[in-house]
């Protein structure tokens, strides 16, 4: 497997499938959610919804269309996925391998006014910061959520602003996701993309073009360089 360094200004990271693993809660939730919504097919939202805003998939998948009914469905649909991960037999919300390490490494470059990291994601901050924090994995002074863009993925957006909060050019920042959508979020803000296999088939990953392929995060290593930014080794495809 061949390994490959290259330094980044700043690593702009999607939270959901990248960062930590929601995917009981999410379940949980969207079984919750057919009970009222009874047209909708759980499996086959489950293969096309992760990485994109709560409010359009309520809107694309449960017909939800008026604004204050969107706010409060996806503020109780956020909600579920926490108190659902939590239940007996379930994993809770999760570290992935690999974020620990990362983590430690980057943490003292999480705040402004010179950031080399952000969190970039297309969930609502109140449910991003439950997440991150059941979690353990620490909150960045730049944090993009669904509530900061008027575009969420697959639409540049999210990660044109992350770069902006960290006061860099996007494309000098490195881009991690797991999802489809995210990917081409990523590429389309002119940033290098990596991509995890944590949520998606390999195939469905090779399909949107990432420049780079690991397994998860334990593939990765970090180091924050003394000048600012960060060079990142990737041992991947």
């Amino acid at each position: 497997m061949p390994a490959t360094t290259i330094h980044f200004d700043a690593i702009l990271f999607d939270m959901d499938g990248t960062l930590v693993d929601s995917t009981d809660g999410v379940v949980g939730a969207w079984h919750l959610f057919s009970e009222k919504y009874p047209g909708i097919v759980v499996e086959d939202i489950l293969s096309s919804a992760h990485g994109v805003r709560t409010v359009e998939n309520l809107r694309t998948f449960c017909g939800v269309t008026d604004p204050d009914e969107l706010e409060t469905e996806a503020t109780r649909f956020e909600e579920a996925i926490v108190t659902s991960a939590s239940m007996p037999g379930r994993r809770g919300i999760v570290q992935l391998p690999g974020v620990k390490e990362a983590m430690e490494e980057l943490l003292p470059g999480a705040a402004l006014p010179k950031p080399c990291w952000a969190i970039c994601t297309s969930a609502t901050k109140k449910y991003a910061i439950s997440a991150l924090t059941v979690s353990g994995t620490p909150i960045p002074d730049v944090f993009v959520a669904s509530e900061d863009v008027t575009e969420g993925k697959p639409k540049p957006d999210p990660y044109l602003v992350g770069a902006k909060g960290c006061g860099v050019d996007p494309a000098k920042c490195l881009v991690v996701e797991d999802a489809p959508n995210g990917i081409r979020s990523g590429k389309a803000a002119g940033c290098t993309t990596l991509a995890v296999i944590t949520s998606h088939t390999r195939k469905q990953i090779e399909d949107v073009g990432p420049d780079y392929i690991v397994d998860n995060l334990a593939s990765v290593t970090f180091k924050r360089s003394e000048g600012g930014g960060v060079d990142v080794t990737m041992n991947h495809d």
